[in-house]
């Protein structure tokens, strides 16, 4: 399981507290060794507050890797070449790191294909960066299946995440997921609770994947629930191993705010899953997506 930080760094101005701090030490000193972050996260304290855990620290605890991604100039759009390796340094920087065993191009949407694979494009800044020896490995990460699929056929990503598009409720990425590992490529879904719907439940106002949930998608998962609550298994466990089940994915990515935030993540992970519940979901028939991309 990779941790995943998008909630760091969202207090009160941008502020870094106390809590965001423990939290961010949290991660770094737990049992998991992946600790995700990108430059847009909190407007960039997502990767303030891991760097300033790090220096407590006196550096990145041995056997813990953080990874981040490349971003959008949030202002103007722009996502180029230079406009990578300037999020490169910004990201270096606020983490006190010279290097990234892992860099992603990130939430491309602003750019076409040809645009981001073309001469001074994103995808040569990442290039350049993992010839220089500044990341070990140069990734993509979106949601939109159709278009992280055009990225995974050039060839030279060896790392594809993917979120939102391989949980209980949609499994459009699935075929993605096996096309990518089959190439070799590392595979992270991310968002296996869907952004809120799987873990806090089908309730009035739920969300999936930073939608509003329709009714036929809430019916769905509130069927779901009683299929769990009758073999004693939380819907988020069930969703966290959902992912985990898949021999194609190396890594779950899940987002952790907070040191009780992990506690109970490491709780649904300690979960038993009997075989059986995954034959009777199965038996709810096909989930009613919100998703068309």
């Amino acid at each position: 399981m990779t941790l995943g930080t998008s909630g760091l760094g969202h207090g009160p101005d941008g502020a870094a507290d106390a809590a965001d701090l423990a939290a961010a030490r949290a991660l770094l000193t737990g049992a998991h060794t992946l600790v995700d972050t990108a430059n847009m996260y909190g407007g960039g304290r997502s990767e303030v507050l891991l760097g300033r855990a790090i220096a407590e620290l006196g550096g990145v605890p041995a056997g813990v890797q953080v990874i981040s991604k490349a971003d959008r100039d949030l202002a103007t759009g722009a996502f180029d070449r230079d406009r990578v390796l300037r999020s490169f340094e910004e990201s270096t920087a606020r983490l006190g790191l010279d290097t990234l065993p892992l860099y992603q191009l990130h939430d491309q949407y602003t750019i076409t294909f040809a645009e981001a694979m073309g001469p001074g494009g994103a995808v040569r800044a990442l290039i350049e960066l993992r010839e220089q020896g500044a990341v070990g490995a140069i990734g993509v990460a979106a949601g939109p299946t159709a278009m992280l699929t055009e990225y995974v056929r050039t060839g030279v990503f060896e790392v594809l995440l993917t979120h939102n598009r391989y949980t209980l409720v949609d499994r459009s990425a699935a075929d993605l997921i096996a096309e990518a590992a089959g190439q070799g490529m590392t595979v992270f879904n991310a968002a296996p609770f869907g952004g809120g719907l799987l873990a806090a439940g089908a309730h009035a106002g739920a969300t999936y994947a930073y939608r509003a949930a329709p009714h036929e998608l809430l019916a769905w998962v509130a069927r779901l629930e009683l299929v769990c609550a009758a073999h004693d298994v939380p819907v988020a466990a069930a969703a966290l191993h959902f992912s985990m089940r898949n021999p194609h994915v190396a890594s779950t990515v899940v987002g952790v705010r907070s040191p009780e935030r992990l506690a109970q993540t490491d709780a649904l992970l300690a979960t038993d899953v009997p075989e059986d519940l995954w034959t009777e979901i199965d038996r709810l028939g096909t989930p009613p997506s919100t998703l068309d991309d």
